[in-house]
């Protein structure tokens, strides 16, 4: 029978449910190990946002899988890239090192799923690591997520200004306005991803975003835009007053489809 402490630990993906659950339990559970499943392609604003969450709550974050990115996994897996249907992605850099990071210590994995949302989250069957779910236990829904974050002064991400999930650059669960976006705000991000796509060596015909290529959907630049703008006057009219853009724009792109995405990532 081990005698070592109960680990408690907190993934932080770069969003803001994640980061609220933080700012909630810092003091609460002093004791809390943050980690971050670092794939060496999350947006620049990612890492700006980890270092501000730190610098606010004073607390250190282990970035997991430093030495080993998406590149080394995407060899391994021979140049399939992943997708909907095969996310190697999730387990070989979220899953497996959220593992090894664990080892066979008993854990309490914090997650932050909301009281308003339907899903469970957890994403790890290994029978040391037991999560649970404060916001859920409190009964916390998305305006008290963003009270939390503004209160803190972290507040949100610069990237949902254009995006409303965290993860890599060329995540296939982005919507098309989000792609569009992307080529504005990080041309250079976009051409690698236009590059995978084009380059990829497992002799597929694939294209991040389901039916069309990334440059057939920057052709259709201006009708997104357009019908984007369009479906975002339309949430404001029926919104209460003064509520926060970026809350808009995340209900906006999520009636866009109903594809969940992979929870370690887009917390």
């Amino acid at each position: 029978m081990s005698n070592k402490p109960i680990r408690h630990i907190l993934g932080l993906s770069g969003g803001k449910d994640s980061t609220a659950l933080a700012i909630l339990l810092h003091k609460q559970v002093p004791q809390m190990e943050y980690f971050f499943c670092d794939t060496h392609k999350e947006l620049p604003e990612t890492y700006e946002y980890l270092d501000r969450i730190k610098a606010r709550l004073g607390i250190k974050i282990h970035y997991l899988s430093a030495h080993r990115g998406f590149d080394h996994w995407l060899d391994i897996h021979g140049g399939l890239l992943p997708s909907p249907q095969k996310r190697w992605c999730t387990v070989m850099m979220k899953i497996k090192p959220l593992e090894e990071f664990v080892g066979d210590d008993e854990t309490i994995s914090y997650i932050g799923i909301r009281a308003d949302e339907n899903r469970d989250g957890y994403i790890s069957t290994k029978p040391n690591i037991r999560p649970v779910y404060p916001f859920k236990e409190k009964g916390l829904v998305k305006a008290d997520i963003l009270r939390l974050l503004e209160e803190s002064g972290i507040g949100l991400p610069d990237y949902y200004r254009w995006r409303s999930r965290s993860g890599c650059f060329f995540c296939f669960f982005q919507r098309k306005y989000e792609w569009v976006k992307l080529a504005e705000e990080h041309p250079d991000l976009f051409a690698q991803a236009v590059d995978y796509e084009q380059n990829h060596s497992d002799g597929r015909h694939y294209t991040w975003t389901d039916g069309e290529t990334l440059l057939e959907l920057l052709e259709r630049k201006e009708e997104i835009i357009a019908n984007h703008e369009k479906a975002m006057a339309k949430e404001i009219t029926k919104s209460v007053p003064n509520r926060p853009l970026a809350d808009v724009l995340s209900s906006v792109l999520d009636e866009e489809d109903e594809d969940l995405p992979c929870l370690a990532c887009h917390l």
